[in-house]
């Protein structure tokens, strides 16, 4: 997992110098030209891209140290320590479609009205039961 948090970590700190960037060439160049002042939004939102890439690089960073080296992270590692079983994928299911249209329901309910959340919360309901009815059976429910 080394690998991941290098990655991860390095994109966080590539948007942690645009971010310093952006914020001096917006609060110098901008502000003197604008009479509303620095721009804030952009920003912000760079500091959430910083966030995306170190939080869970911290996070993959901190397990690194905790966990035995895989096969992946190691150099003297052989193509046969690599091969095998690698674990259990999912099988193609309907319930992340039908969990993402009750999210974007909750979503329009906020715009065109709150009776909205009843179709919602149903189709988050049904697809929170179906996905694990699902994965303990093993198949298509």
């Amino acid at each position: 997992m080394k690998h991941e948090a290098k990655l991860l970590i390095g994109v966080g700190a590539f948007f942690s110098l645009t971010d310093i960037v952006y914020w001096f060439w917006g609060y110098h160049y901008l502000a003197g030209n604008n009479s509303a002042g620095p721009e804030q939004s952009g920003t912000v939102m760079l500091i959430g891209t910083v966030l995306l890439g170190l939080v869970p690089g911290s996070y993959y960073f901190w397990w690194s140290r905790h966990m035995r080296p895989r096969p992946e992270d190691r150099e003297d590692a052989t193509i046969a320590e690599g091969s095998g079983v690698i674990g259990a994928f999912p099988s193609s299911s309907i319930w992340p479609f039908v969990l993402g249209m009750g999210v974007f329901l909750i979503a329009l309910a906020a715009v065109f009205g709150i009776w909205l959340l009843v179709p919602a919360f149903s189709l988050v309901f049904s697809a929170a039961i179906g996905y694990t009815a699902e994965s303990r059976r093993g198949g298509q429910v």
